[in-house]
């Protein structure tokens, strides 16, 4: 008889179970994937309270060195007046002298030859060097 009224009682429970129960439909949380536009802020806020790593500023007015900011400086200057002075010489109107200059960390070879003006940067630094061909017109 317990067994008979059990079985009842879940054959019961499921035939009601099934009328209570509805289409599952997927809605998506994300804007990006069509989500409700008002999620977004949730969604960074939620995002950056999770986020364990911190970006460490490596810029400081503290930790600049005077010396070496001159330096830069003074080397962009001398480059960038080298350069208006190589324009001004193909074009006709400089007198840029061939030969080679010590300047800073920088070593600059300057020679003019049937192609045109032959640059070459050697950065004693580091090793590196640079060629630049500046044709006549």
């Amino acid at each position: 008889m317990k067994k008979q009224v059990l079985s009842t009682l879940i054959v019961l429970f499921g035939i009601v179970s099934i009328g209570f129960s509805q289409d599952f439909v997927y809605q998506p949380v994300n804007p990006a994937f069509g989500g409700d536009p008002f999620n977004y802020q949730w969604m960074l806020s939620s995002a950056s309270e999770q986020n364990d790593h911190k970006e460490e500023s490596t810029f400081s007015s503290y930790e600049q060195d005077p010396l070496s900011d001159f330096e830069n400086s003074l080397n962009r200057q001398i480059l960038s007046q080298l350069s208006r002075k190589l324009v001004d010489n193909i074009f006709g109107e400089g007198d840029l002298q061939d030969g080679t200059f010590e300047i800073g960390g920088f070593q600059i070879d300057i020679a003019s030859g049937s192609d045109g003006v032959t640059v070459k940067i050697f950065d004693a630094v580091d090793g590196g060097e640079t060629v630049i061909v500046i044709p006549y017109y």
